[in-house]
């Protein structure tokens, strides 16, 4: 029997290119992968572990695995001109936006140290969001039907907040959620967000009326919440968030 290990490393990875983060996420969960096949296979009882990374990208756009091209609205050249890339991934959801200015997390746990249910998962997720949104006096909620966290759900001025979409294999996640901070929501209008139409996007600062929001202390409350919803202990890195 493999003890549980319910320790999960944080890691802090600032400013970093989309494609580099994805490739390691990439070998981080290939290495979990590779240590429960160890342990089917070898009966070896290794411990498997679990990560969160936080980062921060550059402009990006990214389009989900059941996702539609044509929610992009901009060609390659548009995309140029506004320092923007594109990339196709393996996650679930539709497009996405990510950019400066918005917390971008990427739980990679191996479930089995936790419970064996995505859409626990997923709410949990969604909850650690609302928790966090909650202490700065906002009302956020799910939308029935409808990926991520929202504002003023079921009224004419629902918005979105905070995008997810996630892969999972052999219980072990990766991708995971983009929260809108200080973002530049301008880069919302060249896409349809997440594939739904007529849906507002907004950002915490907007919403808090400031021009700027402290980055770090939104994370230290994301922090909290996630170990406590997870019932985990949190394991800092070397250059993890202080």
């Amino acid at each position: 029997m493999v003890a549980l290990n319910k320790k999960i490393e944080i890691q802090e990875l600032g400013l970093k290119d989309y494609k580099d983060t994805w490739d390691y996420q990439e070998s981080l969960f290939k290495s979990i992968i590779d240590t429960k096949v160890k342990n089917k296979r070898e009966d070896a009882n290794l411990e498997t572990s679990n990560y969160f990374l936080f980062v921060e990208h550059p402009h990006v756009y990214t389009l989900g695995k059941s996702g539609d091209m044509s929610n992009l609205l901009i060609n390659e050249e548009q995309l140029k001109a506004k320092g923007a890339s594109f990339y196709k991934v393996n996650r679930g959801g539709d497009i996405t936006y990510h950019g400066p200015g918005q917390i971008v997390g990427y739980p990679i746990l191996d479930l089995e140290n936790f419970f064996t249910d995505i859409h626990k998962y997923l709410r949990l997720l969604e909850e650690m969001i609302i928790l966090t949104l909650a202490e700065y006096g906002l009302k956020a909620e799910r939308s029935k039907g409808e990926t991520g966290v929202w504002l003023d759900v079921g009224t004419p001025f629902a918005r979105k907040i905070c995008a997810m979409g996630v892969r999972a294999s052999r219980w072990v996640t990766m991708h995971g959620f983009a929260l809108n901070v200080n973002a530049n929501l301008g880069y919302f209008d060249n896409m349809i967000p997440c594939g739904i139409r007529g849906k507002a996007v907004t950002s915490l600062n907007v919403e808090l009326g400031k021009k700027e929001v402290d980055e770090a202390e939104v994370k230290v409350k994301l922090l909290k919440h996630f170990i406590d919803l997870f019932e985990a202990e949190m394991k800092l890195s070397v250059s993890s968030v202080r």
